[in-house]
């Protein structure tokens, strides 16, 4: 992890891969409902993995904080993290626990509601051309282009306390698979998709998967992913921070070797997640069997819906997001078939969690090759229709 210092004390600057990262400590002062006193905030950032990208860079200037969760970017009680210089942060070379630091501040002890993330915008010249932009898998550099709300910050509304102190860190995760939109023309947008995990109730869970570099791994609860990340050359992997509680449950990891490597999703279900302890879900490599991958592409209307797509596949009772993209602002189009996310045709193989046991993966034939294809609206509208790839790639066109 590397630390720069930032021209307010005392702050530091550190950068996470694929999530933005905060954190607090005591002092003295007034404060809210943390009883009192004043604590010291910290920032970070970190990444899931990307879609069809080698890189994904956004600027950033500032972080800013607030006690209420309606406050609008000119309310008065903000804090404020400048990052001075502004930084540009690879997004994608924070994966598998890496955490970037943007900065800390002394701010009132108490309970906070809202961040909100401020990016620099893209200039027509000079070392802000391209202070947001995207580098397509075998391409070269081109502008992401951000909207006028992410100049005011990306919103994240996510409760947290600093206490008098005591150190507290909260983590924003920068999903750019789903935050970076194809657009028809060619061009890139920024649609931002962030949240916040609480470090001080969070957990890890890694493992390895044999013969997989750069698989996609998936923390899932019931089909959501709350945390991704990719394996590594040697296929070893790290889903970190994942939030524990006692309501949130294990979690599902499914692994997604992708394309180039030829081999089947494998699911391990009802991974418990232990603050501050790591679990790792086998005591060796997990193997997959071989597989195709076939593609599946098509449109979503309208195109203002700016829909998030995804793929679903139902296993034994449980359904799990295999693939997701964003669909084009313009034209609605969208396509699961870059490498990394094309769907495997073979039957997933699942198994269950067993402390010190291995993981016995046994394949479910009936899912083979079938998928269900959601779009979901900024609205928050949902509409999905079957894709069968066992054969052939498939076109599914959907429509609110």
């Amino acid at each position: 992890m590397s630390v720069l210092s930032l021209t307010s004390a005392p702050v530091r600057v550190l950068a996470l891969s694929g999530a933005l990262a905060l954190a607090a400590c005591g002092g003295g002062g007034d404060g809210g409902g943390g009883g009192g006193g004043q604590g010291t905030l910290q920032v970070s950032m970190t990444d899931a993995p990307a879609c069809g990208f080698s890189s994904v860079f956004v600027t950033v200037n500032q972080v800013r904080v607030h006690t209420s969760a309606s406050a609008d970017v000119n309310a008065s009680g903000w804090v404020n993290i400048d990052v001075v210089p502004a930084r540009k942060i690879d997004l994608l070379s924070l994966t598998n626990g890496v955490l970037s630091v943007l900065g800390q501040t002394a701010l009132p002890a108490g309970d906070y509601q809202q961040v909100r993330l401020v990016l620099a915008a893209n200039t027509g010249g000079g070392a802000n051309a391209l202070a947001n932009s995207v580098v397509p898998t075998g391409g070269t550099e081109q502008t992401l282009d951000t909207p006028s709300a992410v100049q005011s910050g990306i919103k994240i509304n996510r409760p947290f306390t600093v206490a008098r102190g005591t150190l507290t860190d909260l983590v924003l995760d920068f999903d750019a698979c789903k935050s970076v939109v194809r657009r028809g023309n060619g061009t890139f947008g920024l649609k931002p998709v962030v949240t916040a995990v609480p470090v001080t109730v969070s957990g890890e869970v890694n493992g390895v998967v044999a013969a997989s570099p750069g698989a996609r791994v998936y923390a899932e609860r019931n089909g959501v992913v709350v945390k991704a990340t990719v394996a590594d050359a040697n296929g070893n992997f790290k889903l970190s921070p994942i939030e524990q509680s006692s309501t949130a449950g294990p979690v599902d990891v499914v692994v997604v070797p992708g394309e180039a490597n030829g081999k089947a999703t494998g699911i391990v279900r009802a991974v418990p997640v232990v603050v501050g302890t790591p679990t790792s879900i086998s005591t060796g490599p997990i193997t997959l069997p071989a597989s195709a991958y076939r593609r599946v592409s098509g449109t979503v209307a309208p195109a203002s819906a700016e829909a998030t797509v995804r793929a679903l596949q139902l296993v034994n009772g449980g359904t799990f997001e295999i693939a997701s993209t964003a669909a084009a602002s313009d034209t609605g189009a969208y396509s699961l078939f870059a490498t990394e996310r094309a769907l495997p045709a073979a039957a997933p193989v699942i198994g269950t969690y067993q402390a010190g046991v291995p993981v016995t993966l046994l394949p479910v034939g009936t899912a083979a090759g079938k998928y269900t294809v959601q779009a979901a609206s900024n609205a928050g509208a949902t509409v999905s229709q079957p894709a069968d790839v066992s054969a052939a790639d498939v076109l599914v066109n959907l429509s609110f």
